[in-house]
């Protein structure tokens, strides 16, 4: 609950409906509790967790609610059939954020995320996944700089170099028990995620420099189509 986009500064919130309240009640405890107390081994993040702030409606920050959603699923259906769904996920969504535009910014853009999830995968098969995917969307020359998400750990920024100056295209990182364990997900699985935003890598790939060139009202539709 304390994640910078879940900020005033960085967040739309809806009026109506203001809140959601269908939320399974097992889980919600167990989220509760890893926040307030700590479980799995962890010392929790030593705060009140309130439920009506979980409550929230919010135009989607980034694209992990997705990936929450999923992993959630995966976790019940193990928790039902004793057979774990590994494998790797992705997802294309829009996003909202309430940020001042620049030729790097937008409030509204496109996320890509994925996520693998398996037994025992580590820091070195996520950079070793990084590298192939950006690959294969056509950046190559990946800098990774260590950084910190609550959900995540390691973390780590993505960066690239764009009309010669460095520029972050992506986050990542390696999902917490606290955040897999509650969900039904047996000990020893391990998700590692990343996301980036498509209009960014886009820019890179057409060596376009403001992200105004390709998404909004200011783009040349000769050039888009």
């Amino acid at each position: 609950q304390k994640h910078p986009a879940r900020d005033a500064q960085d967040t739309f919130f809806v009026v109506d409906p203001e809140k959601t309240t269908d939320h399974p009640k097992e889980y919600v405890e167990l989220t509760k509790e890893v926040h307030g107390e700590g479980l799995y081994g962890s010392r929790g993040y030593r705060y009140q967790w309130d439920e009506n702030e979980a409550q929230r409606n919010v135009l989607r920050t980034h694209t992990t609610a997705i990936s929450s959603y999923t992993l959630y699923e995966i976790g019940q259906e193990y928790q039902r059939t004793g057979k774990l769904k590994t494998g790797a996920f992705f997802s294309i969504d829009r996003v909202f954020r309430n940020e001042t535009m620049d030729k790097t910014h937008l409030c509204e853009f496109h996320q890509m995320e994925g996520f693998v999830l398996d037994y025992d995968l580590s820091l070195s098969n996520m950079m070793g996944v990084l590298k192939a995917f950006f690959e294969r969307v056509g950046v190559e020359n990946l800098m990774f700089k260590p950084a910190y998400n609550p959900y995540t750990e390691p973390s780590m920024e993505i960066h690239t170099v764009q009309n010669g100056k460095i520029m972050e295209i992506g986050n990542s990182g390696v999902f917490r028990p606290e955040m897999l364990r509650p969900m039904g997900l047996p000990e020893g699985v391990t998700a590692i995620a990343w996301g980036l935003g498509l209009e960014r890598v886009a820019c890179r790939h057409y060596k376009l420099d403001s992200v105004h060139d390709l998404f909004g009202h200011r783009i040349s539709l000769p050039f888009v189509k």
